[in-house]
């Protein structure tokens, strides 16, 4: 299975994002997060969470990390991703596969059918999305990927969830580019991090997935000599996208769960 993603990759088709379910300190992915410290996340009582390290096969037949996620299994949908931004103006491939690790499989990575039929059992699976009208929204988008690689990693749905459509193709999708025009100035690595709130009272796909009620973005960079952070939540009452404060983005989220996002870093808290 390995050798046939890199023939696939050769090829420049579509092909499947790999993950690893890894230990809470994401020891395999650390690089994704500002000085290697990731969020600083509670989860709600009765709310089981699983950390992975979003991968690809080499032609080394070697696990190469692109970003790294966590993941809810109990809302069937991730509270975050977490990677370094670029701007490769790659083509877009949605192959939507799965993480069979998830569901208890053996296997360590992904596969475009996955290995089990348990498969579904703590994550979305394509069918929950089908004639729901929601959107498949991206938390690491595709426009903030840095190479080929890394936007094929993207299309898995332990990186996306049900997102309002007119929403996601509008006013996020503009907000994602202006993020690009924001990061561009930066200097050395700009880090972000992209989440969701679900909708407590929103029905679920399914019965099973939940929706999202906001998606949220923080990011941080070295600018002018020092560290300047950004956060984004949307959408609001005319179905925007709020610009805060790292601090203030903090502050609203805590109305939902608790989360210090860069935690390493002084100067993204104010």
């Amino acid at each position: 299975m390995k050798y046939l993603v890199f023939l696939l990759l050769l090829s420049s088709v579509c092909f499947f994002a790999l993950g690893e379910v890894v230990d809470n300190n994401f020891s395999k992915c650390k690089k994704f997060f500002l000085n290697k410290a990731p969020p600083d996340f509670t989860p709600p009582v009765g709310v089981s969470v699983k950390p992975i390290c979003q991968c690809l096969w080499d032609d080394n037949d070697e696990q190469i990390y692109l970003y790294a996620t966590l993941y809810s299994t109990t809302w069937k949908i991730p509270v975050y991703s977490a990677y370094v931004f670029g701007s490769a103006n790659v083509g877009r491939c949605d192959p939507w596969y799965t993480e069979p690790q998830l569901d208890g499989d053996s296997e360590p990575c992904m596969s475009p059918k996955g290995y089990s039929k348990r498969i579904g059992i703590n994550q979305a699976v394509k069918s929950d999305y089908e004639k729901s009208g929601y959107d498949k929204g991206h938390l690491y988008p595709v426009l903030h990927t840095y190479n080929h690689l890394s936007m094929l990693a993207t299309s898995t749905l332990t990186n996306a969830a049900p997102q309002n459509k007119c929403f996601n193709q509008v006013a996020w999708l503009e907000h994602e580019r202006a993020v690009i025009d924001d990061l561009q100035s930066c200097v050395g690595t700009a880090y972000v991090v992209t989440g969701v709130v679900p909708d407590m009272d929103a029905p679920k796909l399914k019965n099973r997935v939940y929706v999202s009620k906001y998606y949220w973005r923080a990011t941080c960079c070295l600018k002018d000599g020092q560290y300047t952070g950004k956060g984004y939540i949307g959408p609001d009452n005319k179905g925007q996208v709020l610009k805060l404060t790292i601090q203030e983005l903090q502050n609203k989220l805590s109305g939902f769960y608790q989360i210090q996002i860069f935690q390493a870093c002084n100067g993204c808290s104010q």
